[in-house]
């Protein structure tokens, strides 16, 4: 490896290292408790550096939520990947989403459970074109795939995408933010959740 290539890899190392203290300080403390400095002090950087890569405490942030759903759309497409027919697609990328989640409960929270003007600030966030968008686009392409197959009922695919979404998140939040509920065995309750929300859209 060349002096140029290993110094690249080092600031992408750092640049992720940065990501992962910003991620954790966010939940572990809130909005208001998250700093470049602090981000600086738990990596052991000054502040300065900080700002070599992230121009603010948003730009740091989107990074961080970006990074989140670009990993949740890897999982899904992975996951659907172990499918044969259009509606078992359907099921594995919905069970994907649900052990994502669950895995990465940091990433998680930060995605879809912290506020978005927490992250963004007052500009909206945009939605086109983001990492976001390519990853529920996952959902949405399995439901038309279903509904061109006849595997569920045909209508609005962006209806049915978030309809099911709604459900597979909820089951999520449930599973990370209520740890002392006494929830029956996880497998059971997940597979529970995902087969009937899928029964209720077959013909």
């Amino acid at each position: 490896m060349g002096i140029a290539e290993r110094r690249e890899r080092e600031k992408e190392n750092l640049r992720q290292e940065i990501i992962d203290a910003a991620r954790e300080i966010f939940v572990s403390e809130g909005y208001d408790k998250l700093s470049m400095r602090k981000v600086a002090e738990r990596i052991e950087y000054s502040p300065t550096t900080i700002y070599l890569y992230f121009e603010d405490k948003s730009a740091l942030l989107r990074e961080v939520c970006e990074e989140a759903f670009y990993k949740l759309g890897d999982a899904i497409r992975k996951a659907k990947k172990n499918g044969r027919t259009p509606l078992e697609v359907l099921r594995k990328g919905l069970i994907g989403y649900i052990e994502f989640g669950l895995a990465h409960p940091h990433h998680y929270e930060v995605a879809f459970i912290s506020p978005k003007d927490k992250i963004f600030g007052e500009g909206d966030y945009e939605f086109e074109g983001s990492a976001g968008q390519q990853a529920f686009s996952l959902l949405s392409e399995s439901v038309a795939e279903c509904m061109a197959s006849g595997d569920i009922r045909k209508g609005d695919v962006a209806t049915t995408a978030q309809t099911i979404w709604a459900g597979i998140h909820g089951i999520t939040s449930l599973l990370i933010m209520h740890e002392d509920f006494p929830f029956v065995e996880r497998k059971r309750l997940i597979n529970s959740v995902v087969d009937t929300t899928i029964r209720g859209l077959v013909p």
